[in-house]
């Protein structure tokens, strides 16, 4: 693992560019600078961790490269699209087919078993149905909940849910998986087991995982860490 920010080969390798972003919040008479001129570029086939306390600007720049958000200056490329030439409807589009999310709370829905959970994001972009059930399976397979894919989310532990988490944001063959604090819910021993499945995702389906965390464990499976600090990378040399 090394603590650098991908800037090691030339533009056209990159899947993540962005470049100067900004983001400014105001709170009464107060501007709050959430980010402050950040810049980051990410290779493919990476486990890329931007670790930093609450604050940071973690989740700030994970919201502007999944397009959830837009930077007050500044720009953002992901596949080589400017994400600010996307109109809302185009970038909701683009993020069903291009991106998987996983969040800290996990975000199942409640009434829906594990399998039922991830065959949803496939019924969304209107997968044909044996299509459908192959990859659910195999989704489910691969976080290995084959046993578990039939209880809901109440009755499987935090770490479940959070494969289950997983395997959903992975059904529709995404690119890049953003995840937002994955291990912040779960105890030590259950954070290692998810960081190691990660690292696992990243070489079986070749795809790129961009991570916010301030988990220390992190750092054993992560290929690159960026760290942040009021808003600002601290590490753009690697040191």
């Amino acid at each position: 693992m090394n603590q650098v920010t991908a800037s090691r080969v030339g533009d056209g390798e990159y899947i993540i560019q962005a470049q100067g972003l900004q983001r400014e919040y105001q709170i009464g008479d107060r501007t709050v600078q959430a980010l402050r001129g950040v810049d980051l570029n990410v290779m493919p086939e990476r486990l890329v961790a931007l670790k930093g306390r609450s604050g940071s600007g973690k989740t700030t720049l994970l919201n502007f490269i999944g397009g959830l958000d837009r930077p007050t200056s500044g720009s953002v490329r992901v596949f080589g699209r400017d994400l600010s030439k996307l109109g809302e409807d185009e970038l909701a589009l683009w993020r069903r087919y291009e991106l998987g999310f996983v969040f800290q709370s996990f975000g199942l829905l409640p009434t829906l078993s594990a399998y039922e959970n991830v065959d949803l994001m496939l019924r969304l972009v209107d997968v044909p149905s044996r299509e459908r059930r192959e990859r659910t399976l195999g989704c489910i397979e691969l976080v290995g909940l084959t046993k578990w894919m039939h209880h809901r989310p109440h009755e499987m532990s935090g770490g479940q849910q959070q494969r289950v988490g997983i395997a959903r944001a992975l059904a529709n063959h995404p690119r890049l998986l953003l995840a937002d604090e994955p291990t912040g819910e779960l105890d030590s021993n259950t954070a290692r087991e998810i960081l190691k499945l990660f690292r696992e995702i990243v070489e079986t389906e070749q795809i790129t995982v961009l991570m916010s965390s301030h988990d220390p464990l992190v750092d054993k499976y992560a290929d690159e860490v960026v760290l942040l600090k009021d808003g600002q990378i601290t590490n753009p040399n690697g040191l």
